[in-house]
This record gives structure tokens, C-alpha cells and sequence, in this order.
């Protein structure tokens, strides 16, 4: 997965997830993470997919939603059980998650989850994003929040990142997104892994909402 300028030829043809997807612009570090160190590369990437991610909702809120649309707060990485963790609803931040927190309103993630995926492949990082991102819009509208709200938040980032003008898809993407699905879970004094569904439901829900968009996300 990369930020390219010019490269229109983005469809999808890996064998895992294989929605259709454009490519324009975009970027902050402009996807170049060549030369730098592994720690200095997943972070380069993390600040790309949330300045995408934003970008995505940013530009297309109103196509779904009334009101003003307000980006979350973004925390960032943490090192799990350092002072400077955050907590959530008075809980601390664990090891090896991700999670949007509801009462602050914040994004956050452990530096190893993300060292340890993007290790695996750069679209962890911003499967990680968009998913957390979700949940922060699940908060913000009144009755889009589904009973399945795992799998809702899945196919809001599918959307988001089959969706954004701003993304270039590689060879090996579709199994690199289909492969972190499977190994990504909430579990946390607040979250459960038994909400996510198994690696089948979240991938089915992750590849509708890149092929049909928001509205195949909302509840009927």
C-alpha cells in the first residue's frame, strides 16, 4: 500500500480482498519510508494512514451524515505499563492493542502491535487506523452503531481505505489486509474479542464496505 501522485492503475487483483480502488494524491511523508530505520518507518506510515484516514471522512461526512464532522483525538502509540500510557474510563492502555476510548475521545496504540504488524506488511498500520477511526464515528452519529459493532467498524475501514483518493494498492495487499483482520482483537477491560466475529465475518465485512461504499456500513 502506498501514497502515489500519478499511478490511476490501482485496481485490486490479489486473491484476498479485492475491491476496486483509484489512486490520486496524497500524504504527509508521501509514503517514502526508504532508508529509515524499522521504529522511524511504521510511524512515518501510522502518521500517513491517519492523515488519510481523517482526510477520507473529512471529505465525505456530509455525502451520509448531517452536522459538522470533528476528528478524534489521536494519542498515538504508547508503551504498554509506562506512566505515560493512557487510560481509559480509568483502566490502563494494554499490550498488543489498539482501541478508540469512548469517554476521551482518543486513538491509541501499542508501539509493538504497530512494529510487530508493520513488520508484516504496511497495510496493518493503516487497517489498525481505520478500524479505530470507525468507532469514533459510530460514536458520533445517534443509531448508526450496529449490534455487531466490530464488524460495522470493519466495514466503515474497508470503505475508508477502498474509498480514499489518497491510496495506491500493491501486489499482496488484499492477503496482507485479509491476514491482519484475522489476527487483529480488542481484548481489554472494555472490549471484548467475542465481538469481532471470526476471521471469515470480519473479512466479508471489511470487503463490503470497500466494494459498495458507507452505505453498505449503515444499518437499514
Amino acid at each position: 500500500m502506498s501514497l502515489d501522485g500519478n499511478d490511476e492503475s490501482g485496481d485490486k487483483t490479489d486473491e484476498g480482498i479485492q475491491p476496486e480502488q483509484s489512486a490520486i494524491t496524497g500524504g504527509q511523508t508521501g509514503g517514502e519510508t526508504d532508508g529509515l530505520n524499522p521504529d522511524e518507518a511504521w510511524m512515518a506510515e501510522t502518521e500517513d494512514a491517519v492523515a488519510v484516514v481523517d482526510r477520507f471522512w473529512r471529505s465525505h461526512w456530509n455525502d451520509h451524515f448531517t452536522g459538522a464532522y470533528q476528528s478524534p483525538s489521536v494519542f498515538g502509540a504508547y508503551v504498554a505499563g509506562t506512566p505515560e500510557a493512557p487510560s481509559c474510563g480509568g483502566e490502563p492502555a494494554t499490550p498488543q492493542n489498539a482501541f478508540y476510548c469512548t469517554q476521551g475521545d482518543f486513538i491509541a496504540w501499542d508501539a509493538a502491535l504497530m512494529r510487530d504488524g508493520y513488520a508484516q506488511g504496511d497495510s496493518w498500520v493503516y487497517l489498525v487506523v481505520a478500524h479505530e477511526w470507525a468507532h469514533a464515528v459510530q460514536r458520533r452519529v445517534l443509531g448508526l452503531k450496529a449490534v455487531a459493532a466490530e464488524l460495522q467498524a470493519d466495514c466503515l475501514a474497508g470503505a475508508t481505505l477502498f474509498g480514499s483518493e489518497d491510496l495506491v494498492f500493491e501486489q499482496g495487499d488484499g492477503d496482507e489486509l485479509a491476514q491482519a483482520l484475522a489476527a487483529l482483537a480488542d481484548e481489554t477491560p472494555w472490549t471484548s474479542s467475542e465481538d469481532h466475529g471470526d476471521a471469515e465475518q470480519r473479512t466479508s465485512a471489511f470487503s463490503t464496505g470497500g466494494s459498495d461504499g458507507i452505505g453498505a456500513c449503515l444499518p437499514d
